[in-house]
């Protein structure tokens, strides 16, 4: 039987050699593969990347839904793959998840109140007195009025609501982690900010642990503490997320650093690599560094040597034989 107690002294999750395989006519392709992560709590990790490179399979595989292929998770110290569906309710209490269509992941039958009361039904562990009370609680938490939401339905409310009903979904049964998928990717750029004030605030709130899957830069350097670059099923960059965006090592990372629009014209034009091309079918990656078709430095060595991912400074992390910056650069300039 799973222990909820959570485990002080380590990583609030542990991930390794995690991989995910797909049979797609008649041919298996790794949708996702030797990715290990570890994330603290209390920590923000943002996992980025283009689409298609297995963000979101990440994130449903930590949950196992559905079940990885190989590797293992950690949650509190106790491990969780290969668990049956039952053994693993007592742990997604503690383990939640946001997706990224607000309005889609929401029944349109039922009512906002049976909504975010429903983890609480599922769980059989509260009266209907008690339920009530939680879900108007965590409704005013997210800014929501529950004697105006809580008898209308999904499609009564903008993008934005919706999401909030969510994040409200999701927080009702205080979890220690919640995986956020894209979730203020669908939304506008004014609604993307009060979301993510509203992520940070119910953080510092609840001492929530959150991993924030996004395509956005931007976003992700806003709300992390670390940041995990995703390149076609692999991990290719991981670092803290001031030390990521300011000395990118993959050329990758680079790339999709230069594609961040700039606010300040008076500043100084520097030449960065821009991404080529589109990212290779994972039906048919290339041999070698999965990179090298797009990678404007790619060497002989890339096409037939897989980097692996090392460690080039503290808690600095990158796959690639060419690294933008290498040691000593980094010992100077950090």
């Amino acid at each position: 039987m799973f222990d909820a107690q959570i485990n002080n002294d380590g990583p609030l999750l542990e991930i390794s050699e995690l991989a995910m395989e797909y049979n797609v006519q008649g041919k298996t392709f790794s949708a996702i593969s030797n990715i290990n992560l570890n994330i603290q709590k209390g920590e923000t990790l943002g996992i980025v990347g283009e689409s298609g490179c297995g963000k979101s399979t990440l994130g449903r595989a930590i949950i196992q839904l559905p079940r990885p292929t190989n590797g293992s998770v950690k949650f509190s110290g106790e491990e969780i793959t290969g668990l049956s569906h039952n053994e693993m309710r007592p742990i997604r209490k503690n383990m939640q998840i946001i997706f990224q269509d607000p309005i889609s992941s929401l029944n349109p039958r039922r009512k906002v109140g049976n909504i975010v009361a429903e983890p609480l039904v599922i769980s059989g562990l509260f009266k209907k007195d008690e339920i009530d009370r939680r879900v108007r609680n965590v409704l005013e938490t997210v800014s929501m009025d529950p004697d105006i939401v809580m008898d209308r339905r999904p499609h009564q409310f903008s993008g934005g609501q919706c999401q909030r009903i969510c994040i409200a979904r999701a927080l009702i049964l205080e979890p220690d982690l919640i995986i956020c998928d894209e979730p203020v990717s669908a939304l506008d750029v004014s609604v993307q900010a009060q979301i993510l004030n509203l992520l940070e605030d119910m953080k510092d709130r609840y001492g929530l642990t959150l991993l924030f899957i996004s395509h956005d830069l931007a976003v992700v350097k806003n709300i992390s503490d670390r940041v995990a670059v995703m390149y076609l099923g692999r991990v290719c960059e991981l670092a803290e997320s001031e030390q990521l965006y300011k000395y990118p090592a993959h050329p990758y990372t680079a790339g999709l650093i230069a594609t961040i629009p700039e606010i300040d014209t008076n500043k100084k034009e520097e030449k960065s690599l821009s991404l080529q091309g589109e990212i290779p079918s994972p039906l048919n990656p290339p041999s070698g560094c999965r990179f090298r078709n797009r990678c404007p430095i790619a060497q002989d060595r890339c096409i037939n040597e897989e980097p692996v991912l090392d460690e080039i400074k503290s808690e600095h992390h990158v796959a690639c034989h060419f690294p933008l910056y290498n040691h000593s650069k980094m010992k100077s300039e950090y």
